[in-house]
């Protein structure tokens, strides 16, 4: 199972990111995310941390998830 997480910066992490789909620094409030490589990854079934589904949430990337996955007969 594939999940969008946080990475914490200064600190050897076991394994190696697949991409990197953004960043988040609280201290200067600066969020960059990569929203079409975050939809594709929620879309082949990526399940994001909590603290990344609240900042994906702020960010709106799940109104546009669900306009994508809408079905138009």
């Amino acid at each position: 199972m594939v999940k969008l997480r946080l990475k914490r910066c200064g600190r050897k992490q076991q394994g190696r990111d697949l991409q990197k789909v953004g960043f988040y620094d609280p201290i200067n409030n600066q969020t960059y995310l990569n929203v079409p490589a975050i939809l594709y990854f929620l879309e082949k079934g990526a399940q994001p941390t909590a603290t990344v589904h609240d900042i994906l949430k702020k960010a709106g990337v799940f109104t546009e998830l669900s306009l994508n996955q809408t079905k138009f007969n």
